[in-house]
């Protein structure tokens, strides 16, 4: 058997989470493999939202098994919030939910660096979730973090005590205000709610699952174009977001992946600062961002929103070897009359095709205009019915990219989905 993996092709908030919860019918495992509580997994159905922001998307089928894998960093205040929010809809996820031992935990004082160190860079801030996720991914790559499996250890308080301390130090070098023991109070209470969950050797459990014949999805966070390597440095996550970090994130050899799944908007949006050459400031992208209800699902900051970037999803699919997309969002674009697509950029002066290096370079996206259509198509759910002008867009992008688009999601319910098989 192969891990097949799901993942976002742009910068995050592609709708992941739904499309997760939409195929875990097919799987018996879904396992997350980076990030933390930073992503925001929005999940709608019975006249429910949901976000999930650390426990994988898989989480509502009582029957499958569920992942977090050892590439995730764990807030214990946020998770514990978040198994409470669903205990209150009547579930008790204890009994098909695994934490990897070698996931990393944030402590109260990498929250506190986060907001120190991005209040210290004024206007050259890089639009942090302030989750504390880049401070304890540079702890784990500098080899002071704190894992799950120090948490059955004797000399976990000891661990902790240490490793607060060293950030204390740092954050009073910001001088910024702060009050640990509220903080630290909560966490410690966290910690112990988290004992009461099962801590697995993630690398051995899902090689074990696999070798059983078991179907596994792996579920990504964030976007690819956020990856630490390949995004738009430096604005980007801690974690590689690519179809490479979910081989580092749950033990597997790169040969296990079979099918990649990339899932994009019919649009673009991006929170935070960094590079977005099809982003619009005028009422088209005020509109986009009100019918699609563009509001991060984690940080509530409105996203910036923009025409469908082909460069950048050509790209993204490259560095993923994607096999099949899926689009999202493509409800929102009903109405407009003309659908602009950017498939080059010109760069002083040059035309071309691929991401620049360097971020702060002026780009000027080179337009394709396709017609749009003006049906609602929220109801529909076969693809025979859908507008011909949104079939159109359909084919270009999947004769543009090489990729069949083989779903499109028209609405943020579970059911909203359009099979293009």
């Amino acid at each position: 058997m192969k891990v097949d993996v799901l993942l976002g092709l742009q910068w995050g908030d592609e709708g992941k989470g739904k499309l997760v919860d939409a195929l875990t019918r097919d799987y018996d495992v879904i396992a997350r493999f980076q990030g933390g509580p930073n992503a925001g997994h929005t999940l709608e159905f019975n006249n429910q939202k949901h976000v999930l922001h650390t426990i994988p998307s898989g989480i509502f089928h009582s029957d499958k098994l569920n992942l977090i894998g050892n590439g995730l960093v764990i807030d214990p205040v946020v998770f514990k919030k978040e198994v409470d929010r669903l205990a209150g809809f009547g579930m008790d996820i204890r009994h098909n939910l695994f934490i990897s031992k070698k996931s990393h935990l944030i402590l109260p004082t990498h929250r506190l660096l986060d907001a120190a160190s991005e209040t210290s860079k004024g206007i050259g801030k890089i639009g942090s979730t302030l989750k504390g996720i880049g401070p304890t991914y540079t702890d784990k790559t500098g080899r002071e973090g704190l894992r799950i499996g120090d948490i059955l250890e004797s000399s976990f308080v000891a661990k902790y005590q240490y490793l607060r301390d060293l950030h204390l130090s740092k954050i009073r070098q910001f001088n910024y205000p702060f009050d640990l023991q509220p903080l630290e109070d909560e966490w410690m209470e966290s910690i112990e709610f988290l004992r009461s969950f099962r801590f697995v050797n993630g690398e051995y459990l899902v090689n074990e699952w696999l070798e059983s014949g078991k179907r596994i999805l792996a579920e990504g966070a964030q976007g690819s174009m956020l990856d630490i390597d390949f995004g738009s440095y430096p604005f980007v996550t801690s974690s590689n977001t690519t179809c490479a970090g979910a081989c580092t994130g749950l033990g597997i050899a790169p040969g296990r992946v079979g099918d990649v799944i990339g899932i994009f908007k019919a649009y673009c949006t991006r929170v935070g600062s960094g590079p977005f050459p099809t982003e619009l400031l005028e009422e088209t992208g005020e509109l986009l961002r009100t019918t699609g209800r563009e509001y991060g699902s984690t940080t509530g900051r409105p996203r910036r929103c923009g025409w469908l970037d082909m460069v950048a999803l050509k790209y993204t699919v490259m560095l993923n070897g994607v096999t099949s997309l899926i689009m999202t969002k493509a409800d929102v674009l009903s109405g407009f009359d003309t659908l602009r697509v950017a498939t080059a950029y010109k760069i002083n002066g040059i035309i071309t095709t691929e991401i620049p290096f360097d971020t702060e370079s002026p780009v000027e996206p080179i337009y394709t205009e396709l017609p749009g259509w003006k049906e609602d198509i929220s109801k529909i759910r076969d693809k025979e019915t859908l507008p011909e002008n949104l079939k159109g867009y359909i084919r270009f992008i999947e004769n543009h990219l090489g990729v069949p688009v083989t779903m499109v999601s028209v609405g943020p319910d579970r059911e909203a989905t359009v099979n293009m098989g």
